[in-house]
């Protein structure tokens, strides 16, 4: 498991935390992500959260959410290896419908892991980009860090 795999852990372990809780939560997608994009994105949270804090008077650097999402990380850490094993035993290319289905899983965090695994393992082979059939596959001898 790399520190990617951890750092995409707590990012989908943090919404998943505030989806079960009734919580919005959003995505920020940069087309570039370059010196002057990074600085504005972290100018951007840094203002957002101190003045969103000062309206509704509270304290922006207490959150008890955060263990939260460490709770929920170790869960899409889990969910990753369950999936890695999977891909490991299949005889053919899965769905993540198929896969979720098969872990007892939802399908669209499966989805989610499978595409980031695909995207950083290269042994983890995707074909198709669509949610519900797209196949993902191990390639032989193939094993994750």
């Amino acid at each position: 498991v790399s520190s990617g795999d951890c750092l995409d852990g707590f990012y989908l372990g943090t919404r998943e935390a505030l989806r079960e809780r009734g919580r919005a939560s959003a995505t920020l997608v940069l087309r570039e992500l370059d010196a002057r994009t990074l600085g504005a994105t972290i100018a951007l949270f840094e203002r957002a959260v101190g003045l969103y804090a000062e309206l509704i008077d509270i304290n922006a650097y207490h959150q008890p959410g955060v263990e939260a999402g460490k709770v929920a990380a170790k869960a899409v850490i889990a969910r990753q290896r369950r999936l890695l094993a999977a891909l490991a035993e299949a005889a053919a290319p899965q769905t993540a419908v198929a896969l979720a289905e098969a872990l007892d899983d939802e399908p669209v965090a499966v989805w989610q892991t499978l595409r980031r695994l695909a995207a950083n393992h290269p042994e983890i082979r995707q074909r198709g980009d669509d949610p519900e059939s797209a196949t993902f596959e191990r390639a032989a001898g193939g094993s994750a860090r």
